[in-house]
């Protein structure tokens, strides 16, 4: 294969950040395209930014001509961007991966269909579907609660809400406001765990040691890897249920699976993201390889390197409200800490991440 000189890389944050700077490590330049392109997290670390819409078809054909292969650091980018930008070089992670991570529903039926375990789902389109779904939702087996999520969007708690089988079905449907959701039963779990798999063009992969994540108010507060106190056959089985989804959707480049251990230590499938994942952040000081430099290793060709743990190691999220810890945080000389970039610190927002080794 061509050595690759440049990577494109499809939006702004702190992962395409990651990615560029992972990818700058290696002697890989970074082109950022983005709608906010200019002055962003990503921008400012990459070799070069172009600022333009994702369906603008001319500045995406100048681009696809800057890049040797480019990637995308969310899951919703269109997927006539994608097209044009196939034209001009390999593209990550690849049609069926975006297509299935964009909706909530199509993740859970391929899981389904993989033999895969999952909650008990429902497509809703209409108040009158919801009306039929809580009815299901007290059915044997449930226990009458449920979260109710739109189909598309949606990210850190987002377009999504608590629901029981009693509830009214008319003014649920009223305010989610959307076309389509997934009524899903409430899990009662006792971990909540993430997988991240690697897999390159030619059908090789590997995963990485699993998290154990912790969630506060949605938002991932805290990941550590590899994930203690969790039996190891049940994360062997949720690494198996990763890897059989990346291979069905023909993944190239990395896919995280996020997932719960039920009372019965049962791996209960929630969703996939096929890009790096926060979860994994621990990764850069964590593992011989981090998932950001996996994912640059994978769609330059150079080959995918050893994804071993270093250890044990603990990552916790920065938020905006977090920022008065910094000063302590940077005294203390054992802990790593990642900042993003982000002018405006607004409470929820990621704003870094600080990671230390356990032991």
């Amino acid at each position: 294969m061509t050595e690759i000189k440049t990577i494109g890389i499809l939006g702004s944050g702190q992962l395409g950040r990651m990615t560029a700077l992972a990818a700058a490590q290696m002697g890989i330049r970074a082109h950022i395209f983005a709608p906010d392109a200019t002055g962003s997290p990503a921008a400012e670390v990459a070799h070069s930014a172009t600022q333009a819409a994702y369906e603008d078809e001319a500045a995406l054909a100048a681009f696809g001509k800057d890049i040797d292969a480019v990637t995308s650091e969310f899951e919703n980018v269109p997927a006539a961007t994608m097209d044009i930008l196939a034209r001009y070089c390999p593209v990550s992670p690849g049609h069926d991966a975006l297509h299935v991570a964009q909706n909530r529903l199509r993740e859970k039926t391929l899981a389904a269909d993989l033999g895969i375990a999952t909650p008990a789902f429902w497509a809703v389109r209409s108040a009158g579907d919801l009306a039929d779904a809580l009815t299901a939702l007290s059915g044997p087996e449930l226990n009458g609660r449920g979260v109710l999520k739109t189909t598309e969007q949606g990210y850190d708690g987002k377009g999504q809400m608590r629901v029981a089988s009693g509830n009214d079905a008319e003014s649920i449907w009223a305010e989610i406001n959307t076309s389509e959701a997934i009524l899903e039963s409430f899990i009662d779990f006792v971990s909540e765990v993430s997988f991240l798999v690697w897999r390159d063009a030619d059908g090789r992969s590997g995963v990485f040691p699993p998290a154990l994540n912790t969630h506060k108010n949605g938002i991932l507060a805290t990941s550590i890897g590899p994930a203690p106190d969790i039996d190891k056959a049940t994360l062997t089985r949720g690494a198996e249920a990763a890897m059989a989804i990346a291979e069905a959707v023909k993944l190239r480049g990395v896919l995280a699976m996020e997932a719960f251990v039920s009372t019965t230590g049962e791996i209960i499938f929630n969703e996939i993201a096929p890009r790096p994942h926060n979860s994994f952040h621990w990764t850069i000081e964590g593992c011989v390889t981090s998932q950001f430099a996996q994912l640059v290793r994978i769609i330059s060709g150079l080959g995918a390197g050893d994804t071993a743990a270093r250890g044990t190691w603990q990552m916790d999220n920065l938020l905006g409200e977090d920022l008065h810890r910094l000063n302590s945080l940077y005294a203390d000389g054992g802990r790593a800490v990642h900042l993003y970039g982000k002018a405006d610190a607004r409470q929820g927002r990621k704003m870094g991440h600080v990671t230390w080794p356990l032991g």
